[in-house]
């Protein structure tokens, strides 16, 4: 009956609190952020054809709540956040995130602590689950890197036939917004409506460098500035650029085969002290049972739990090998 009543109150809660977020949310917000918004999903939904004037139009605000807007804007982990965000291709906003890690942590440590009677160990479970929306938000981000990382190469190739063909640069960076591939698609875009509105090159390319912030672009981007302030051939330098991405992914590829062993090794190693575990409390629970009712079996479970996180670190940061 506790348990249930427990879950209960967590479940009236959290109603409470998303009612009121909702409310709050609802009344205060400004009809000029309700309208960019709206310009905004259509400027999503739009082709490449799209009027430039709503795909560059962007949200800066933190939170739906002016007041923990105004609040959140005091810290510049703040800014950081939304910029990841951004980065991963994703559209919720910062606030939201902390409001979701919040009660997931919080959560989980009520519910592990009337279940194990450990406030060390329920501590960190919900430290576990709290940061749980960062790492999907750092996994998306990752992922959208990698893609964008892997196409590059390609919409290299794609401006330098373009500056063959004779068109201007700026047509080139049109061309790749057009007929490339996410997410180099709407990178690309965002470049050529900043430079179309009349932003310098120089503070264009910039700024795609902070949205893409990739060893590959860097080098795009300092190539362009030299070759804009010294002159040569451009399109032998995309060239050149081009072939050297494509065999540093290469390279890449063959150190992942090499490794391909030891990533299994690490796997297996890591998922063994808790399939174990899962194991034996399903073969023998009186068995296991010891751990959480004996005072020592949490202090134990929490220095398992430290130390198998430790491990993992240790045995992805040898198998991990950047190229």
């Amino acid at each position: 009956m506790a348990p249930l009543l427990a879950l209960l109150t967590f479940a009236v809660v959290c109603g409470i609190v998303l009612s009121l977020w909702m409310l709050a949310s609802g009344e205060d917000r400004p009809s000029m952020v309700r309208r960019r918004m709206s310009a905004v999903r259509k400027a999503d939904s739009r082709t490449a054809e799209a009027s430039p004037d709503l795909f560059l139009i962007r949200d800066e605000m933190l939170s739906s709540v002016p007041l923990l807007h105004r609040i959140m804007t005091q810290f510049s982990w703040s800014a950081r956040l939304q910029q990841t965000i951004e980065q991963a291709g994703m559209t919720i906003k910062p606030a939201k995130v902390l409001l979701i890690s919040g009660v997931l942590g919080f959560a989980t440590f009520l519910i592990a602590a009337h279940f194990f009677h450990s406030l060390a160990l329920a501590a960190i479970l919900g430290l576990l689950l709290a940061v749980l929306p960062y790492s999907v938000i750092a996994f998306k981000r990752a992922r959208r890197m990698r893609q964008f990382e892997e196409k590059f190469p390609e919409a290299l190739d794609l401006l330098g036939r373009a500056v063959r063909a004779g068109h201007a640069f700026t047509t080139g960076l049109e061309m790749i917004s057009m007929e490339s591939s996410e997410p180099v698609a709407s990178e690309f875009r965002k470049t050529f409506e900043e430079q179309n509105f009349g932003l310098p090159l120089r503070d264009v390319l910039v700024n795609l460098t902070e949205r893409v912030p990739l060893m590959d672009v860097r080098f795009f981007v300092t190539a362009l500035l030299v070759q804009k302030e010294t002159g040569g051939n451009l399109a032998e330098i995309l060239d050149e650029l081009s072939r050297v991405i494509r065999e540093r992914f290469r390279i890449y590829r063959e150190v992942r085969v090499r490794t391909a062993q030891g990533r299994l090794t690490a796997m297996v190693l890591i998922a063994m002290p808790p399939s174990m575990m899962a194991l034996l409390a399903l073969m023998n629970p009186s068995y296991m049972k010891i751990l959480f009712t004996d005072p020592v079996g949490p202090t134990l479970l929490t220095a398992a739990a430290a130390m198998q996180i430790l491990g993992s670190i240790i045995i992805w940061r040898i198998i991990h090998i950047d190229v």
